[in-house]
């Protein structure tokens, strides 16, 4: 199969290149370079709404991933614009893009996050649920809409509600490692915010699994079928590592040094559940945070 991935050196698409390309699959990738190093690289520009159509007749598959990085850096006004043009302009641009092609792929997977529920307290969410309130809810509503240029063409499309991805390579498990492995780590405000989140393995494993899966479209919940609190997180991590965690910080200390990134990220609450997975029979390789934890670190 013919595929085709956006954000392919980011946090899932380093991890998922290999993946697909182990399974025999012919991986293309989308950069934004004006001199693609390969044949297998296609540039495109979606800030200036420049790619060559031509170049993607006949992909089976395109996998959009690419985006601003929301947890790098304080949300100023210019980082919160950088996060919506990012992905609701380059998901519409390339949407439309594939919408005129006499060859379309046959699933457009794109990359959504469970920030679409806003603070739910302990409501367990599926993809039923509707959006909650916030710049992240608002985010990724347009982010969403933005790929309705590809269901009209009678493409099937797929929203990856993705979670917190947990790896040691990046993203916030990589962010807790040093301090909690200095035995200072800590819960987080009260600690009894949800946190869902989900296995690198599991995303990339995912996301190969909605590619194939014709039953699965519109939006998927990437993530574990057993959420936990924050406290119930740290204490894990904790014991995984081997290393105390007595440092709470409060919630009073965390708005002050990271602002409203704070609210929607740190001290939200969102107890999501995967329902179109399960529905669709994917068997998780980590449904369990310890196990999971222990084999994402060595531990």
């Amino acid at each position: 199969m013919k595929i085709l991935v956006t954000g392919s050196t980011g946090l899932v698409g380093s991890a998922l290149l290999p993946l697909l390309s182990k399974r025999g699959e012919q991986v293309f990738r989308l950069v934004r370079t004006s001199s693609p190093a390969n044949k297998n690289e296609i540039s495109w520009d979606p800030e200036s709404q420049k790619m060559d159509l031509k170049a993607l007749e006949g992909m089976e598959a395109v996998v959009h991933l690419a985006g601003e990085n929301i947890a790098s850096g304080r949300w100023t006004e210019e980082k919160k614009t950088k996060i919506r043009k990012s992905r609701v302009q380059g998901t519409s641009f390339l949407a439309g893009a594939l919408a005129q092609l006499s060859m379309p792929p046959k699933v457009f997977v794109t990359a959504s996050a469970v920030g679409y529920y806003g603070n739910r307290a302990s409501e367990i969410l599926n993809e039923r649920s509707s959006s909650g309130e916030g710049f992240l809810a608002e985010v990724c509503r347009e982010w969403e809409e933005a790929a309705l240029p590809a269901t009209q063409k009678g493409i099937r499309v797929v929203h990856l509600r993705f979670g917190m991805i947990l790896t040691p390579s990046g993203g916030a498990l990589a962010k807790m490692l040093p301090p909690f492995k200095m035995g200072a780590g800590g819960y987080l405000g009260k600690g009894t915010q949800y946190m869902s989140w989900v296995s690198i393995d599991d995303v990339v494993h995912i996301v190969a699994h909605v590619i194939k899966k014709e039953t699965l479209q519109g939006p998927v919940n990437v993530v574990s079928p057993h959420p936990v609190t924050n406290k119930d997180f740290t204490k894990i991590l904790g014991r995984v590592l081997s290393r105390p965690t007595l440092f709470p910080m409060p919630e009073a200390v965390i708005k002050l040094a990271f602002g409203e990134m704070a609210k929607e990220l740190l001290l939200a609450s969102t107890r999501v559940e995967p329902a179109a997975l399960a529905a669709s029979g994917y068997s998780f390789q980590h449904p369990d945070l310890e196990l999971a934890l222990r084999s994402l670190l060595g531990k």
